[in-house]
């Protein structure tokens, strides 16, 4: 879905907290992350979007899925640039670009350059961070 502005939604703490499971919440507005191979959609291999958990914002299309052997979820790219948020992470003692949802600025994961496809990228997206719309 292609949009011209995205409309960033602004929730409280309280709001968010009452929306999101406390294991949703640590990952999409704490910054954690879900142990590697233990996502719910990380062997989902069927037609669809991929939605930001917690506002339900069109994120990715099924179609950039590709098992990186990673252990979350990963994308060679979102559904729309203007869809997400890039942010520097310079957190844990290295340099990484965070991935956020550009409607809610929900955390979703992060991108790498070592991805496959034109674009050489890979959304490494925590599985707690995204809902799944079949086609």
């Amino acid at each position: 879905m292609k949009h011209d502005v995205v409309p960033e939604m602004q929730k409280t703490d309280q709001e968010w907290r009452a929306l999101l499971t406390p294991e949703q919440y640590h990952i999409l507005r704490e910054a954690g992350t879900e142990a590697p191979g233990t996502g719910e959609l990380l062997a989902n291999h069927r037609t669809g979007t991929y939605l930001c958990g917690a506002c339900g914002f069109e994120l990715f299309a099924s179609d950039a899925k590709y098992d990186s052997h990673c252990g979350w979820p990963s994308f060679t790219r979102p559904e729309e640039r203007e869809n997400v948020r890039l942010l520097d992470d310079d957190s844990h003692g290295m340099h990484r670009v965070e991935v956020r949802c550009k409607r809610c600025d929900s955390h979703l994961g992060h991108v790498f350059d070592d991805g496959p496809g034109p674009e050489g990228t890979r959304y490494c997206i925590n599985s707690l961070s995204l809902k799944f719309r079949p086609a």
